[in-house]
């Protein structure tokens, strides 16, 4: 390991350098299962999908793929009134991911393959981080 200027480590893995783990692209809602479909084909796994809620009635949702060391990410942005299509007939266990967001943000998930109906979490008020 070595540090930089900053101070901050890096180094290198059996893979390529550290630097390089991080990919994040921002891309059209619409192009979601484009880009997934490709990320799939090339062999990448799904590691993850997170939302977060960036502004009133807008969110962040990340998607998260890793291959051996590397790992890139696919960043939508969208609001209530935006249905985001399924990557489950893509990534299978992607349906956990998807029910979650669904259950706690109150952001339609359109043709899950195992769709909870917003049951997977008994909450207190509907979609808490809406």
């Amino acid at each position: 390991m070595t540090e930089n200027a900053g101070g901050e480590s890096k180094g290198n893995t059996p893979q390529g350098n550290v630097e390089n783990l991080m990919d994040i692209r921002d891309i059209p809602a619409e192009r979601l299962l484009d880009e997934v479909t490709k990320i799939h084909f090339d062999e990448w796994r799904l590691v993850q999908i997170c939302a977060t809620k960036i502004a009133e009635n807008r969110y962040e949702i990340l998607y998260t793929f890793g291959k051996g060391y590397d790992w890139k990410n696919l960043r939508i942005t969208v609001s209530h009134e935006d249905k985001v299509s399924s990557i489950t007939s893509i990534y299978e266990v992607a349906y956990l991911y998807e029910n979650e967001i669904h259950d706690l943000f109150g952001i339609e998930i359109d043709m899950m393959n195992y769709d909870f109906r917003g049951k997977l979490f008994r909450t207190g008020v509907p979609h808490p981080f809406a």
